[in-house]
């Protein structure tokens, strides 16, 4: 049976931040995840996850300036010094939030760049925060992302990403699959699943195509996707990373059979 984690950053925007872990436990989600915990105390999100009875299924690691438009930094040369930083403050928020799994954003390139130079620094980079989170019994994930919603991210399509991830050599390094990106930029999801499942894939996004609403809208066959997610074995969380159509708790009919 699929285990949903609601994403706290899309997903229940009428509440404070704070206040949308309450209000997902109430519709009967187990699990969250959210792009970045940085602006609250660890111990405060703690607490909330206690209180609530949630698990914490990912965040993001530090990705820069994302207030003037950075989307990470593991892929951009001459920050490596503040990239190492950033994999130890991610480590510090999981040892406190008990996530077993961490995302490392790879940054914006331009489209004249050297892609062979960012491409090196990435998988040095990315070698590096495994290596580290590995210490921790952490995993490591890297997401493609379309050029659509985020043109000029350095990392777009599921087999580069699998590259990197056998390149590196390093058994806690694994793909975030987000269906929706990758149907957006390659679609043949059933096959990419089935390929890529076993050893490839860490954790799982979910949205509707094309609008990024709730999965039961759009052009994907979610229903069917899910039935084989469970075939293939997949007993990780599945990050909702959809913005709902209009009041979060209202637009999870979708979701009923499996929140109880």
């Amino acid at each position: 049976m699929p285990r949903f984690a609601a994403n706290l950053t899309m997903m229940y925007r009428e509440h404070a931040f704070l206040d949308r872990f309450g209000a997902a436990a109430a519709d009967g989600f187990k699990a969250v995840e959210y792009l970045f915990p940085y602006d609250y105390p660890a111990a405060d999100l703690a607490a909330l996850l206690k209180k609530h009875n949630l698990e914490q299924a990912l965040f993001n690691a530090p990705p820069g300036d994302w207030a003037n438009g950075e989307r990470g930094i593991a892929a951009l040369p001459g920050r490596e010094d503040e990239f190492k930083l950033s994999v130890d403050t991610a480590l510090q928020y999981a040892s406190v939030l008990g996530n077993r799994k961490l995302h490392f954003m790879a940054g914006l390139v331009a489209a004249d760049a050297d892609r062979a130079r960012h491409r090196d620094v990435y998988v040095r980079n990315i070698a590096y925060a495994a290596a580290q989170a590995a210490q921790h019994g952490l995993t490591v994930v890297i997401e493609p992302i379309n050029t659509r919603d985020m043109p000029g991210y350095f990392l777009n399509l599921q087999g580069d990403a699998k590259k990197i991830c056998d390149e590196t050599g390093a058994a806690n390094l694994k793909v975030q699959f987000d269906l929706y990106h990758c149907q957006i930029m390659e679609g043949d999801l059933a096959v990419k699943l089935k390929q890529m499942m076993k050893n490839d894939i860490g954790h799982l996004q979910i949205a509707g195509v094309p609008d990024r609403h709730e999965p039961d809208l759009g052009e994907v066959n979610y229903p069917y996707l899910f039935d084989l997610i469970d075939e293939l074995g997949y007993d990780g969380w599945i990050g909702c990373e959809y913005i709902p159509k209009g009041a979060t708790s209202a637009g999870l009919g979708w979701a009923k059979k499996w929140l109880g």
